[in-house]
């Protein structure tokens, strides 16, 4: 790769290539161990003297912005970096579209390894050590392979063929799905689905129904897409059909588990979604983000597979079952939306990548993400029922955890009155993550109360952490 040198005319050419060097060096465009093209490279590449080049080496080299290594090169020395950013003196026409982007909340991210506390009861989040390491490392061997034989064109926007073969045959297994390759739109995460399925659903001003409590994330995607959007009260049986106006498009649920509070929706609720949502000509989507992890009760079928319309879209994710940081997940459409989809997704970003595409073909195919599943789900059974027996216990005083039968994460509401601001922040200082649900809400009335992930904290961690959350609310509450 060429050195960005630009050289003007034919005067002062070491002076410009001088001039130049050195501003890259020090404001770090050119890092630190950068190596620089040798003096017949440049000199080629800039149409002047291979002796111009040297002479500018040797004085960078005086002054310590080089040094040369006999037998390897020149190389940029360290130095602090002093680059200063651009600063915008023009009141850009878009500047309150940009400052709407600007003020959006933040929600759900995850902390850097160096911020992250000792026990975290941090939701969305998987244990990385019981990632099977050896058996994905033999998958992205196989997908390298792959790749090596592909002429090297771009793939195609729905997925890779096995992968969506891959995902049909799980997902018939593990959930009951009935559905064939052509319906899977293989996304970079859940959330780049449910972006790909608003975009060619809502146009600005029209009507979203999301749970509320809910999924903030959800609901600001579809703010951020210009639709209304109208939170829906939730009961012990899911979404209140009822409240969902006249005129709603699209209609956002978690009927398996519900987000956050964790609560299955009941058939008779499921039954009156699809023909509310039927009356409207609305599309539910179907956000079944961990139900592959349950712990009790029959398993409920998915809305995908009680529709008889057309009118649900399903969405998974292997950030739940896998890590994060795979940022793969997919859709199952109907047919009316269906190539819409596909060509949003063209338009946005032709595909997700095929190395994690081939990877996880090949891990689904071996029979180890079911393998993976079920040692998972043991161990966060353990860690929930270890939860659940703290809160019967010592820590039902002051609160009363939500029935849920899937998931790995669970809420709390305060049965007492808490502060629950000042709760948190003395449990950070004894390296504890707590997380308020209050923020879940959106336009109904907010209940005080906790949200328990017990993904990512380790089992014999938890009565560490729930020891200490005790002697603060014996403190406090």
């Amino acid at each position: 790769m060429e050195l960005h040198v630009v050289i003007n005319g034919r005067k002062d050419l070491a002076g410009q290539l001088y001039q130049q060097l050195r501003g890259a060096i020090e404001t770090g465009r050119l890092a630190a161990g950068t190596q620089l093209p040798p003096s017949r490279l440049l000199a080629e590449q800039l149409g002047i003297s291979r002796k111009t080049i040297s002479d500018t080496y040797a004085q960078l080299t005086y002054e310590n912005f080089l040094t040369g290594v006999i037998g390897k090169g020149t190389y940029v020395n360290a130095r602090p970096a002093q680059a200063q950013r651009k600063q915008s003196h023009t009141e850009l026409a878009s500047a309150e579209v940009i400052e709407s982007w600007r003020n959006l909340p933040v929600f759900l991210r995850h902390p850097t390894l160096e911020g992250s506390l000792r026990y975290d009861f941090i939701g969305g989040a998987t244990s990385k050590g019981q990632f099977p390491q050896d058996e994905w490392r033999r998958c992205v061997s196989h997908a390298m392979r792959q790749m090596a034989q592909s002429k090297g064109f771009y793939s195609v926007a729905e997925g890779l063929p096995a992968l969506r073969n891959a995902i049909a045959r799980h997902i018939a297994f593990s959930r009951g799905i009935n559905c064939q390759d052509e319906d899977i739109v293989v996304c970079n995460g859940a959330q780049q689905a449910l972006d790909l399925i608003t975009r060619v659903l809502i146009r600005p001003g029209s009507l979203v129904a999301t749970e509320d409590p809910g999924y903030p994330p959800a609901r600001l995607l579809f703010g951020t897409h210009g639709a209304e959007v109208v939170g829906i009260p939730v009961d012990a049986e899911g979404i209140q059909v009822e409240h969902i106006p006249e005129g709603t498009r699209l209609i956002y649920v978690t009927p398996s588990h519900q987000f956050p509070l964790g609560m299955p929706m009941s058939q008779a609720r499921r039954e009156a979604l699809l023909a509310r949502a039927h009356e409207l000509g609305a599309i539910i989507i179907e956000d079944d983000y961990d139900s592959e992890f349950r712990y009790e009760g029959r398993p409920t079928d998915s809305l995908f597979n009680l529709d008889q319309r057309g009118i649900v879209a399903y969405v998974g994710t292997f950030s739940k079952t896998l890590l994060p940081e795979l940022r793969l997940g997919y859709a199952i459409l109907p047919p009316a939306i269906l190539e819409a989809v596909i060509r949003a997704k063209q338009l946005t970003d032709l595909h997700a990548s095929t190395l994690p595409q081939w990877a996880l073909a090949k891990f689904i195919a071996e029979g180890y993400l079911l393998k993976h599943i079920r040692r998972c789900h043991a161990i966060y059974a353990q860690r929930r029922e270890r939860i659940l027996a703290r809160m019967a216990s010592d820590l039902a005083p002051w609160l009363a955890a939500v029935p849920a039968s899937a998931g790995f994460h669970m809420a709390v509401f305060c049965k007492v009155p808490i502060d629950l601001p000042l709760l948190i922040e003395l449990a950070k200082k004894v390296e504890v993550g707590l997380y308020s649900i209050n923020g879940f809400y959106y336009q109904q009335p907010p209940k005080d109360g906790l949200y328990f992930g017990f993904g990512a904290i380790d089992t014999l961690d938890i009565d560490i952490a729930l020891d200490r959350l005790r002697d603060i609310l014996q403190q406090v509450a």
